[in-house]
């Protein structure tokens, strides 16, 4: 069911730098940049896109949006988590760590990138 996901930026270059270190922090390369300005991240079957709003307008956050990325062990979320806050993320909400609820026992690390869009690393424990 799942294809991709996009978020906007209003700086490439301060979300590139962002995005790259999240990304190689889990095994993955720095982005393909395309003619239209994109950044495009593949890894683990899964394709990642920044970009430049189309309609010209500003880029927002979406209130209530969290973008997942699934993590091989709680090591390689904490290593996503410092290189975000590294590289111009904000850490929010509880630090990483184990959280109990209806869907058992996860690993979770969230942050915010340089544009305020909500991140969270998982592993299902």
């Amino acid at each position: 069911m799942y294809s991709h996901n996009m978020v906007g930026t209003n700086d490439v270059a301060k979300s590139k730098k962002f995005y790259d270190a999240v990304f190689q922090a889990i095994g993955g390369k720095e982005a393909m940049q395309d003619d239209k300005g994109r950044l495009i991240y593949m890894h683990n079957d899964g394709i990642f896109l920044v970009t430049p709003p189309i309609d010209g307008q500003p880029a927002t956050a979406g209130n209530g949006c969290t973008i997942g990325f699934a993590m091989d062990n709680p090591e390689q979320a904490n290593a996503w988590h410092d290189a975000g806050i590294a590289n111009g993320g904000t850490a929010i909400e509880d630090p990483p760590g184990v959280r109990e609820g209806g869907m058992g026992a996860l690993y979770l690390a969230y942050l915010r990138d340089p544009d305020g869009n909500k991140l969270c690393a998982l592993k299902r424990m």
